[in-house]
């Protein structure tokens, strides 16, 4: 497999085929800054917010495999359907993804009136959710990262999303893809980080190597927990990976 082709698997497949969630509550969108964004609210507790990744959906990446229903029984699970996928808006200019996707997540926690929540994110979602918290701190009390770790900034991972060619006609506008380089970070931003921080990804997973490698080199402090038998696809469906984000979720909230 090529370079080009292990990144482009990197979080632009769905994980899961349209299905139906009949246990899913009543969703409800809010206005971003001129883009209406599809969200759900559920369970009690410490707010969650889950983050999903490249080509899919909050109902695809989170509440099929079962995480939702995991994680409200704990805590108020916020799950959104980033701009340009699912039940979002999907803008056609470049211009209204990259940081503004990070944004977006402050924007819903300002809407529903939350002060900090503890931040998910999967695959872009990692990407988004590391953004999110370099540039807010103040609004995270825990980060964990899944299907992802450290797109640095000024790095060849970063130039490569942003030279992503137009896809043709997709659910996704290929100006999302394009846009995720805008979310790479500097070390110095990495290393300024002092909330907890927890690490998920797949013993298969490219993303190891290309992401999570070169982020342990500068922050050996967060814990990384390799899913057994797992890609970047199926990661999310393993028991190893919900049961391992609950633990990680009760010990960050002691």
């Amino acid at each position: 497999m090529t370079v080009i082709r292990t990144i482009l698997l990197l979080g632009v497949l769905p994980a899961f085929r349209p299905a139906r969630a009949d246990d899913a509550p009543k969703a409800t969108t809010f206005d971003s800054n001129g883009v209406k964004i599809k969200y759900t609210v559920e369970g009690k507790g410490a707010p969650v917010v889950l983050i999903h990744g490249a080509f899919s959906s909050a109902d695809m990446n989170w509440r099929l495999p079962g995480t939702i229903r995991l994680l409200a029984a704990h805590y108020q699970v916020i799950a959104l359907d980033v701009r340009g996928h699912g039940g979002s808006d999907k803008p056609d200019k470049e211009e209204a993804y990259g940081v503004e996707m990070a944004e977006d997540v402050v924007r819903l926690l300002d809407h529903l009136k939350i002060e900090k929540a503890h931040i998910v994110g999967y695959s872009m979602g990692g990407m988004i959710a590391m953004k999110m918290t370099t540039a807010h701190s103040d609004r995270v009390s825990s980060l964990t990262l899944g299907g992802m770790g450290w797109l640095r900034e000024g790095s060849r991972l970063q130039e490569f999303w942003e030279r992503i060619p137009e896809r043709g006609q997709g659910k996704t506008p290929s100006a999302c893809l394009r846009s995720l380089g805008k979310l790479a970070v500097s070390e110095k931003e990495l290393k300024s980080l002092q909330m907890p921080v927890s690490v998920f990804v797949g013993d298969r997973d490219p993303v190891k190597r290309l992401y999570v490698d070169p982020l342990q080199q500068v922050r050996n402090d967060w814990p990384v927990t390799v899913i057994e038998s797992a890609g970047h696809i199926n990661c999310v469906v393993k028991s190893q990976f919900k049961e391992g984000l609950l633990k990680a979720l009760e010990k960050q909230t002691r």
